[in-house]
């Protein structure tokens, strides 16, 4: 029987609050984190972000950074999350040595880069931050200041990354080649992100409205989170509050930034989750969409599930409408939503849903809902069709 991994401890950040608890405390009262943009210096002021309300300078601060450093936003938003994480496990200085570390990240230190581009020549006073465009950077300075030694590595799958780097850890420690990894995302705001999503016209000017018929875009935003994922003779004696039990990723190849239309990679992703998880697709009680809001990806979505379930569908709901799109994180916020579903056995809404879309009729979850969870399916899409699903369990 697959047990699937074991997951002790976990830790987020994102434009609901920093924690785990602030999250949730969100998530069950229905209120977004959406807002205009305050801390990002843009001239796109008239568009919705989900951003995080702590200055870079506060977040130095609260972790105790000095100011002669090179952490980025994504950096210090990745660290915030891994710290929480850390703690919530119980990982001990020595532990570290041996854990591993996955982390996923888009435009990693481009928001310090795009910053002082214009003054490299004329000042060396910030060329520190000139490697940290590179999102590996992003990796090691998270890893460097909480002196984790074992294996790391960086994945940039676009907004399936988070997801892919949960896998990542998933399968190394089943297959025997780590004991213990910290796994999840980091990404901030920046001008690349919001003016090239805004230049693909597919951002909206109101609040998100994912799977409504009268969608016509997505928020953007910002935020980390991980999870502690450890292999069976040491979490034995740890509180396991989920199981990572199955994954799975394909390419659909279809478009540089759209989803096939009729789902092919999201399908052939949800289905592999399923077979690696060894449960029939009727144990799924909810599943946490990728759904942006775009016309294309909830279409394309839509019509994956409509392919998995010929009959009836599970409880559905996208929480993008919380947090926004953040990206490379979105994959492992929604990790983090999905283990608070399956612990407090709630679902929760999908915001702003008014219509149902023509093309499926699909109905989401729209208000808070109790009922017995014990598998989810998290959904995370990626730019060139980067698909990756993963399947969430009770500790049973």
């Amino acid at each position: 029987m697959n047990k699937g991994v074991a997951v002790t401890g976990m830790g987020i950040i994102s434009a609901l609050g920093n924690g785990v608890e602030a999250n949730f405390k969100a998530l069950i009262d229905a209120r977004d984190g959406i807002s205009f943009p305050e801390i990002l210096i843009t001239k796109h002021t008239h568009l919705p972000v989900g951003e995080v309300k702590i200055s870079n300078f506060n977040l130095e601060k609260n972790l105790l950074i000095a100011n002669d450093h090179s952490y980025t936003r994504a950096a210090l938003l990745g660290i915030a999350a891994v710290k929480e994480a850390m703690k919530s496990s119980g990982l001990s200085e020595k532990e570290l040595l041996s854990t591993g570390f996955i982390s996923g990240s888009s435009v990693g230190g481009m928001d310090a880069t795009e910053k002082y581009y214009l003054e490299y020549e004329s000042s060396k006073s910030h060329h520190q931050f000139i490697p940290a465009q590179h999102p590996g950077f992003t990796t090691k300075k998270i890893s460097d200041y909480h002196n984790i030694k074992g294996f790391t590595t960086t994945i940039s799958t676009a907004c399936s990354s988070g997801a892919n780097a949960i896998m990542l850890g998933a399968r190394l420690i089943k297959a025997g080649e780590l004991d213990r990894v910290i796994v999840g995302g980091t990404d901030c705001l920046t001008k690349f992100t919001l003016n090239g999503f805004n230049s693909l016209k597919i951002l909206s000017e109101e609040k998100c409205k994912a799977f409504d018929d009268s969608r016509n875009g997505l928020n953007l935003g910002e935020g980390a989170a991980y999870l502690v994922l450890e292999a069976e003779h040491l979490a034995k004696d740890k509180k396991i509050i989920g199981r990572v039990l199955g994954y799975g990723n394909a390419n659909d190849a279809y478009h540089q930034t759209a989803s096939s239309e009729t789902g092919e990679g999201a399908y052939r992703a949800m289905k592999d989750a399923l077979e690696v998880a060894g449960i029939a697709v009727e144990k799924i009680d909810y599943i946490n969409a990728h759904g942006t809001a775009t016309r294309n990806n909830d279409l394309s979505e839509s019509n994956a599930i409509k392919q998995i379930y010929s009959s009836k569908i599970p409880d559905l709901s996208s929480t993008k409408a919380f947090t926004g799109h953040t990206l490379a994180a979105a994959g492992a916020l929604e990790a983090v939503f999905s283990i608070l579903s399956l612990q407090k056995n709630l679902i929760f809404p999908n915001l702003n849903f008014f219509n149902p879309m023509q093309e499926s009729g699909l109905l989401p979850i729209t208000e808070l809902k109790h009922k017995s969870v014990n598998y989810v399916l998290s959904n995370s899409f990626g730019f060139g069709g980067n698909c990756t699903s993963l399947i969430f369990s009770k500790n049973e």
